[in-house]
């Protein structure tokens, strides 16, 4: 089966109320990994790479691990997605590899760093609409900015500058570590006005419904990535997140306000406690962190979210795995020794995600319902 457009799998979900997840992929194995889990549970997939990925693994190499996948597992609709795309050229280099759908992350500017404007976020997410849509590819757009409520994303100061995110191979706001920002204070607003909606904390980078519609109305976007307080990496939360701190509400009203746009959920890994205990009985060092519950993502779905971007969790799975070998077979020195255990253990995430989802099921009612071949 050929990839699909992200539109043909969201339209599916949302007539079907269910929510699809979207696993970030940057080697063989980890799309090994999604695509058995497909099969295993019948689920129609979003295979996606970053900016990062695509340089750490080149397109052509990416581009062809996604054309064997669609080849071994011609039963299952797969969406190549590109994830976080900084600007119009980045996402028209994803469509010319082949990308049957990308993502253009106006809400900073092209430093994947300093916030934009409304109007520049608009201005450049049209533009790849028009493009894209010409050549039959989806488009997700972004309003708002992830990060966590009280802790808005600033500017970098000059001179400052950290390299590029697709040098670093991170998604923007991926510390990949320990967050400092989760050291401060609650009402620390880092000279941001406060609201009284999240207990005197910052939200002002949070998605504003207004401009929702706005941003949909003059974009034509057929996916929306929505801030509610979701961030990328491990380090999301320091407590159990809370209503707080993650506005499920707002998604919501948006969902009310746009009830036929797809909702997308950044940030969406629940960094499970059992995966955290793996790294450190191994040697790893994971300080103790909290992610986004599958309970409150079930909950998004029933409110519009169709798409949920999952990657932490995956990383974590494979981590764990390799610690294991290597503690408990200190001789081990094939590759495959360690990467075999380290692609089931995120086949077995992948599936509980897709289960929970509810994708599960739905990719052969795909092809029943003749959306796919």
């Amino acid at each position: 089966m050929p990839l699909v457009p992200l539109r043909l799998v969201l339209d599916h979900a949302a007539e079907n109320n269910y929510g699809v997840g979207a696993f970030n992929v940057n080697n063989m194995e980890q799309i090994q990994a999604i695509m058995e889990a497909a099969k295993e549970t019948d689920s129609p997939v979003i295979v996606q790479a970053s900016r990062g990925a695509r340089s750490y693994s080149q397109d052509n190499y990416l581009r062809h691990l996604m054309l064997a996948a669609s080849e071994l597992y011609p039963e299952i609709p797969v969406v190549m997605h590109q994830d976080h795309g900084n600007s119009p050229t980045t996402c028209f280099s994803a469509i010319k590899y082949g990308f049957s759908s990308v993502m253009m992350d106006g809400s900073l500017m092209d430093d994947a760093k300093t916030p934009s404007s409304f109007d520049y976020n608009v201005g450049v997410t049209r533009e790849v609409v028009q493009v894209a849509h010409s050549m039959g590819v989806s488009v997700e757009g972004e309003i708002g900015c992830l990060g966590q409520v009280g802790h808005a994303p600033v500017a970098p100061k000059p001179g400052t500058s950290k390299p590029h995110d697709a040098d670093l191979e991170k998604e923007p706001g991926d510390t990949d570590g320990h967050d400092l920002s989760l050291e401060k204070e609650p009402g620390d607003t880092d000279g941001h006005a406060p609201t009284s909606s999240t207990g005197g904390m910052d939200s002002s980078h949070l998605t504003d419904p207004d401009e929702a519609e706005q941003f949909v109305a003059a974009t034509k976007v057929d996916a929306l990535a929505v801030a509610i307080g979701t961030s990328h990496g491990a380090y999301k939360f320091k407590h159990k997140p809370t209503g707080e701190v993650l506005k499920m509400t707002l998604i919501e009203e948006i969902h009310r306000r746009l009830p036929n746009t797809h909702l997308v959920m950044h940030g969406s890994s629940s960094v499970p406690e059992d995966l955290q205990e793996i790294i450190r009985k191994y040697g790893g060092k994971m300080e103790e962190t909290y992610g986004v519950p599958v309970s409150e993502i079930q909950r998004g779905i029933k409110h519009g979210v169709r798409k949920i971007n999952v990657d932490t969790d995956c990383r974590m799975a494979i981590t764990g795995a390799i610690r294991k070998v290597f503690a408990e077979n200190p001789k081990a020195f094939d590759p495959r020794d360690y990467m075999k255990p380290a692609r089931d253990a995120m086949r077995q995430v992948v599936i509980a995600r897709m289960t929970a989802f509810g994708q599960a099921g739905n990719a052969s009612k795909m092809r029943a319902a003749g959306l796919v071949r």
